[in-house]
């Protein structure tokens, strides 16, 4: 679960990372208080789940009360476009109205799992202010990291060696091993999949802060969270991705025309391969889980068929708790309730899939069965085109 930069400064700031003081505004009228009662000049940030929001004309800087009114109506309900939104964008709704300060330097600190070692990983750059992505691509060298074990944190000599591998003065030092520590000691408590600052700020009296932040929650630690939980913007998430997960579905939006149902991830990022391999591309990420209903299978179609660009469906199960014959019915009955429209090419194997196979060709419907992977993305790309 992703979360907006004012809530992830606010779960840091509780941790005793340092943040500048702001205040979220839902109006060009909260805008102009909070700017009044910071003080001086603010800046004016669009709350997006995005980043690139500077670039695409979401941050601003004003020098007083009246000129951040101005700025607010300028931002609020604009649709702001970055790398990360797609051509599409997105609706402006909140700000977050902040002090400015004395930028010294702009580093880079961050925290993500390595699933290899099986431990976080703290990074920590001197190139701050840039897209990490674009650093790890073209200098790899300038990314110190440091596994941590979860249970101790990081520990204070882990920290001195990020912070003066960055080159922080030494009289800065100690305020940026505090802030490194904080950052670790947030990332476990709130269960987070990834923490960043990017810029970690040096400012020219020799402080430290938390200039943005972006915080993405793990889900399945969210039942450990109630308060995280009530944090989640559904305007910053695709609809049919909100509506799938009412109904226990994994979905995700992709932008090809093969529409995919799938049981079990791990098929399911095999069958977007082999779909790619035959020369197609996927339209989405669905895995209706092992142990799926008629009901749930049913929703899940009419999901995946909510997406106009959809030009043709494989459905690819490997009946297990999922059993062939009841996918079997599911498909059929969405077949019946949603006037389906393209083709459909299905693949099955595992439990009754004989049965499986006799409901969907003696259902009255065009369904085309396929023998094996290969052959059903051979036919459901070539009948997407």
């Amino acid at each position: 679960m992703k979360i907006h930069e004012y809530q992830a400064k606010d779960i840091l700031a509780h941790y005793k990372v340092p943040v500048p003081r702001g205040e979220v505004a839902f109006s060009a009228e909260e805008a102009v208080a909070a700017a009044k009662r910071i003080g001086g000049s603010v800046v004016v940030k669009a709350q997006i789940h995005a980043g690139g929001r500077g670039k695409g004309g979401g941050v601003k800087i004003a020098r007083s009360a009246d000129e951040a009114e101005e700025l607010a109506k300028q931002i609020l309900g604009m649709t702001l476009v970055t790398h990360q939104t797609g051509p599409e964008g997105r609706v402006v709704k909140r700000l977050l109205i902040e002090e400015t300060l004395p930028i010294e330097r702009e580093l880079y600190i961050g925290i993500v799992l390595d699933r290899v070692q099986a431990k976080p990983v703290f990074m920590a750059s001197a190139a701050g202010g840039m897209e990490i992505e674009e650093v790890a691509a073209k200098t790899p060298e300038l990314i110190l990291k440091e596994a941590f074990d979860p249970d101790m944190g990081l520990q204070p000599y882990q920290a001195r060696k990020l912070a003066f591998g960055m080159g922080i003065p030494a009289t800065s030092v100690n305020a940026a091993v505090a802030a490194m520590i904080a950052l670790a000691r947030a990332y476990v408590a709130i269960d987070a999949s990834l923490a960043e600052i990017n810029p970690f700020i040096l400012t020219n009296d020799g402080k430290v802060y938390a200039l943005d932040a972006k915080i993405n929650l793990d889900d399945n630690g969210l039942y450990r969270h109630k308060d995280l939980i009530e944090l989640r913007d559904r305007n910053e998430e695709d609809p049919l991705e909100v509506e799938a997960s009412t109904f226990g579905l994994n979905y995700i939006k992709l932008d090809g025309t093969v529409g995919c149902m799938v049981n079990g991830a791990g098929l399911a990022m095999a069958t977007m391969d082999i779909i790619q391999y035959a020369g197609g591309k996927p339209a989405n990420f669905l895995d209706v889980g092992g142990g799926a209903n008629a009901e749930q299978v049913k929703n899940a179609f009419r999901i995946l068929l909510s997406d106009h660009h959809v030009k043709a469906v494989l459905i690819n199960i490997f009946g297990g708790i999922l059993r062939c014959d009841t996918l079997a019915t599911g498909v059929v009955g969405a077949a019946h309730d949603l006037n389906i429209q393209v083709p459909v090419v299905v693949r099955m194997e595992g439990t009754n899939v004989e049965l499986g196979r006799k409901i969907l060709t003696e259902s009255g419907f065009n369904f085309t069965v396929a023998e094996d992977m290969r052959d059903a993305a051979e036919k459901v790309v070539r009948l997407a085109a």
